[in-house]
């Protein structure tokens, strides 16, 4: 073999191994166990999909408001979702997709679903600067 040919081969070896480390999540199948709390991130694509067959409890935690992802049910501030209980779903096992901003509101109401009890949340990563970054419309 010729020397060029080694060095593409070599190249094209080294890359898939670089690649074989990282991780794309599309579409989660579900909550996933993580230091034993169970959460599922959402890419935007993922959510995109998902929202054409809602069938989750679709929250806002961001504040101050800027904006909804369309289909979104419910806007309780990040640190007040204990306080309103009450607009959640009584059912603990219900699917709750739960995005901010970003992401960092976003993981507090979600440890907070979780020391609730709920436990089918999910969470978008990158929140609304993703999804709109993805081309997505935001209701403002």
């Amino acid at each position: 073999m010729n020397k060029q040919i080694k060095v593409v081969i070599l190249g094209m070896c080294t890359l898939a191994f670089i690649l074989s480390g990282c991780q794309v999540v599309l579409a989660p199948s579900g909550p996933k166990e993580v230091e034993s709390i169970k959460y599922a991130d959402l890419t935007v694509t993922a959510l995109n999909r998902m929202l054409k067959n809602k069938d989750f409890t679709f929250i806002n935690v961001h504040v101050p408001w800027q904006g909804n992802i369309p289909k979104t049910d419910l806007h309780i501030a990040y640190d007040q979702i204990e306080q309103n209980e009450d607009l959640l779903p009584v059912d603990k096992d219900t699917k709750i997709v739960v995005y901010c901003l970003t992401t960092s509101m976003a993981k507090i109401a979600v440890d907070t679903l979780l020391s609730m009890e709920y436990s089918n949340i999910w969470m978008l990563k990158g929140g609304t600067s993703a999804w709109e970054d993805a081309g997505f419309p935001l209701e403002k």
